[in-house]
């Protein structure tokens, strides 16, 4: 169980609502319910009806999307003071990426009628909540320059870079699974986290990796092909 007070914190310092100002800050909050979900379960999936924001304030969490017609795809591991979730408040469309708990997660609900009621009374507010969309674009603009490395390794390196906020702590993700996000085989994942490993600069167990160097690992993905 984590302490609503403690959980307000993390999310005032990290991500969108940490550059918001402290007046919205405390009413996203104060509206906002703190909800917990066990490893595997989902949070919302593509295609459900309009509902709220979700804020990460502990825990992991995917995100998984593809265009119409096809089977949603691993794109990214949310970061605590991520928030996703605010299509169907700025567009009324329903869900159109599927975010999923990897272990047990702790997130900040705020529901789309308080997120109504909040622009009703004050109209700037949906400027505040449109700013959640660009920091989401430029998260998903790392991702595809990540993809356009030419070396798999490189493209490896990033997607566990980009994972560096879990700190000397196991993340929960398969080879099959970081290879769907860095564009690579099973075969090539396990051959990069071997010389990876030989390096120093992560450690692998069943179904986990740990990341101990991720300076390292940001300089090996940004150097040349």
């Amino acid at each position: 169980m984590i302490k609503r007070d403690v959980a307000e914190a993390i999310l005032q310092q990290n991500g969108w609502l940490s550059y918001q100002p402290e007046v919205f800050q405390k009413e996203v909050l104060r509206r906002s319910i703190l909800v917990h979900f066990e490893p595997g379960e989902l949070i919302f999936d593509v295609g459900d009806e309009l509902g709220g924001i979700y804020g990460l304030v502990s825990g992991t969490a995917t995100i998984n999307t593809a265009p119409p017609n096809h089977v949603p795809q691993l794109i990214n591991v949310g970061a605590p003071g991520a928030w996703a979730g605010e299509s169907c408040f700025l567009a009324r469309r329903p869900r159109s990426v599927e975010l999923r708990a990897l272990v047990e997660t702790w997130l900040m609900y705020l529901p789309l009628d308080q997120m109504d009621e909040m622009a009703d009374a004050d109209p700037m507010v949906a400027h505040n909540f449109g700013q959640i969309i660009m920091t989401n674009v430029d998260a998903l603009i790392r991702v595809i320059h990540d993809l356009q490395r030419v070396d798999p390794d490189r493209r490896i390196a990033s997607v566990l870079q980009r994972a560096r906020w879990i700190g000397e702590r196991p993340l929960p993700v398969t080879q099959s699974e970081i290879g769907t996000m860095a564009r690579a085989s099973r075969r090539q994942v396990n051959a990069a986290l071997k010389r990876f490993a030989d390096s120093g600069w992560v450690k692998t167990s069943y179904r986990s990796v740990t990341i101990l160097n991720s300076e390292k690992l940001r300089l090996f993905s940004t150097e040349d092909d």
